[in-house]
């Protein structure tokens, strides 16, 4: 059989896997021990505040940020944080890095104010990658910020400034560790993947292996407690690496690896990422049910419509390039401009969800200009529209042409954040029964009333006063009860 009718014929097998799946959390439940630990939101103040953000900052930074992407003069094909794993570097030549690594221009506090600026309300910021390099001074390795020749902790140094300008911090960790020697990748998944062939998997190819990785599970958990513990004012833990096959396998650990850290710190907010249930699923569990306290399926991708989202809280991190998270010297491909930035940012809002834009910076610590540029431009826009984004969610209305809606979280405002200019000049918008507009304006300029013209019930065209230019906008709507006026009956085409 050809290689490629078995991929096809792979993808039938999922495609009907999941859709009986599907129709099991339909009809009946399937009895778990390490599934979902909460049905439906939380609604908790702390959950709350996390749904106000809007905007967020990723930060990976590392030792991957002295090659940057690049090995004697030869440019790395993949992430820049994942060079180490590259045959283009020795492994030890990598690990010496530590002994280079002395970032000269880091000011924690110049990232936090530029953060501010651009109107983060949140960043997650990388304590470990995969190469298992420790951003703290972790007394469970000796691969650390300690042993290099910066030596001061910069895990700490980024928590107290911003939390000082009021930025959350959450803080990433990779469960996979080249550095360490009980670290291993699980063997190749079961294909196809089953409830029965997961049951019977061994992601261990020798009982020493085994014993080795029970030792990388302490290790893990210790490093774990020591950031919670250490850092008492991030707000939460941000995970990869958790699609190893090795580490989806620890159901029972991670299950109660998660309630341990819960206790630890009341109010802890874990992403969907963390763990995998007895079956295997991550995400969600073999019921569909949410693990975690927001999906994080969304990476480099944004959901189309409501539906989507499946009624959860989520949010979607993206990068500037494709692919590019850790500092790169070679940015490839499309550049994401700042008016696209933004529209990601209004279409994740309008959706429910955050969006949080990743910056990668250079091995002296310097932030690369191109992202200094597009955080400055973001933060101009947000300086005049950013109410539209904070504390706004999915307005329940239906999706024009020219851009989206968001509904202002306790008020009777819903922001139309405009991307796309009609010909006419006019905004069509299309509000629910009973509902009328009692005033709109350009968030811009709150005290120049817009036109609105009842074109059809409970339909609108808002009329601009004056032409705007490149630059997106929003324009509120007031909106009320809407009263009876006999002089406006519409009636429906007879077919």
């Amino acid at each position: 059989m050809k290689r490629s009718t078995m991929i096809v014929l792979g993808i039938l097998f999922l495609a009907q896997s999941t859709a009986v799946l599907g129709q099991q959390k339909k009809t009946e439940k399937i009895e778990l021990k390490y599934g979902s630990h909460r049905i439906g939101k939380r609604d908790d103040a702390i959950m709350e505040r996390w749904r106000s953000y809007g905007l967020g900052q990723f930060i990976h930074w590392g030792l991957y940020a002295i090659p940057g992407g690049e090995w004697n003069g030869k440019q790395y094909n993949g992430a820049a944080e994942w060079i180490r794993s590259w045959n283009g570097i020795p492994k030890s030549t990598y690990d010496s890095l530590i002994y280079k690594f002395d970032p000269i221009k880091f000011d924690a506090k110049q990232w936090a104010a530029e953060a501010k600026q651009m109107g983060a309300k949140y960043v997650i910021f990388t304590t470990k990658h995969h190469d298992g390099f420790c951003m703290w001074p972790s007394k469970y390795t000796n691969y650390t910020i300690k042993n290099s020749p910066f030596k001061k902790d910069v895990v700490k140094e980024v928590v107290d400034a911003y939390d000082s300008q009021g930025i959350d911090v959450y803080l990433y960790f990779s469960i996979i560790d080249w550095n360490h020697p009980g670290y291993q990748a699980g063997n190749a998944k079961p294909n196809p993947f089953t409830i029965e062939s997961w049951k019977t998997y061994n992601p261990f190819s020798s009982k020493e292996k085994k014993d080795k990785y029970e030792e990388f599970k302490k290790f893990t958990r210790n490093q774990l407690v020591e950031l919670l513990t250490n850092y008492p004012k991030a707000k939460g833990l941000w995970f990869d690496g958790t699609w190893d096959p090795a580490w989806m396998k620890q159901d029972g650990f991670t299950d109660s690896l998660e309630k341990e850290l819960r206790a630890l710190r009341p109010g802890l907010i874990i992403g969907s990422r963390f763990r995998a249930d007895e079956n295997g699923s991550r995400h969600f569990d073999s019921n569909g049910d949410l693990m975690g306290d927001y999906e994080q399926g969304w990476e480099r991708k944004l959901p189309n419509k409501i539906e989507d989202v499946h009624g959860n809280d989520w949010d979607c991190v993206m990068t500037v390039p494709e692919n590019q998270w850790g500092y790169n010297k070679a940015w490839k491909g499309h550049i994401k401009t700042s008016n696209e930035l933004i529209e990601m940012t209004a279409k994740s809002v309008s959706l429910g969800g955050n969006f949080v834009l990743n910056f990668g910076p250079t091995g002296d610590g310097s932030i690369r200009p191109e992202e200094k540029k597009l955080a400055s431009e973001i933060g101009n826009w947000m300086k005049t529209n950013g109410e539209a984004i904070y504390s706004s969610t999915y307005a329940g209305l239906e999706k024009q042409d020219w851009g989206y809606f968001t509904k202002k979280k306790g008020a009777d405002k819903i922001n139309m954040i405009i991307f796309n200019t009609p010909v006419s000049g006019a905004y069509r918008v299309k509000l629910p029964a009973g509902t009328a507009i009692a005033k709109s304006y350009q968030l811009a300029s709150p005290s120049e009333t817009l036109k609105v013209e009842e074109i059809h019930a409970n339909e609108y065209f808002i009329h601009l006063n004056k032409a705007i230019g490149a630059t997106p906008f929003v324009i509120v709507l007031e909106t009320t009860k809407k009263v009876r006026n006999g002089d406006n009956n519409y009636e429906k085409a007879k077919t």
